[in-house]
């Protein structure tokens, strides 16, 4: 398990690259459930290891966490609110170049229904957010106790005209 002063080293370490800022978001939700509280920590519904999709020329990665679990420094940066009952919301698009290639972050639309088991409908309004060649979107959504969410995310990239479909299912416990 990692602890919180390797968590924060982890994010440090992609600021001098040019997909910095993407990059330590990136890492800052995929180290969820590192934390050695279990209180603390968003529960996945689904494997780990389920944070992107193929589609076919793009690749469409997500990701879901509590926003308590960023540093006051990244969410500053970005106008999150952090709170045990709030959840962050992150997708990027990228688009494969060639096979071995670095894949390359392109302009897409992204629309998401959010909604628990009870089948209530979650508010949330994603946000582009882009520094340097980094493109993602974020939203927020609150959560009370526990709950289980499922996000539908509908994804076109810029100069394609079917959105690709992901879901991701999660469980957060709030204080």
């Amino acid at each position: 398990m990692l602890n919180n002063t390797r968590k924060h080293t982890a994010v440090r370490t992609f600021r001098n690259s040019p997909l910095g800022p993407l990059l330590a978001l990136l890492a800052a939700t995929l180290l969820v459930g590192c934390t050695e509280q279990p209180e603390q920590r968003a529960m996945p519904a689904q494997a780990l290891d389920e944070t992107f999709k193929d589609f076919g020329n793009y690749e469409v990665h997500f990701n879901a966490l509590r926003t308590d679990e960023l540093t006051p420094e990244v969410a500053r940066a970005y106008g999150i609110q952090r709170s045990a009952n709030r959840v962050m919301l992150n997708v990027t698009v990228l688009r494969k170049e060639a096979e071995h290639a670095p894949r390359k972050p392109v302009e897409a639309t992204v629309a998401v229904d959010a909604y628990n088991l009870n089948g209530q409908l979650k508010d949330i309004e994603m946000r582009r957010v882009s520094e340097g060649e980094a493109i993602y979107s974020i939203g927020e959504v609150t959560i009370a106790g526990t709950e289980i969410l499922v996000f539908d995310i509908n994804v076109t990239p810029q100069g394609e005209s079917s959105p690709f479909n992901v879901k991701l299912k999660r469980e957060f416990v709030s204080d």
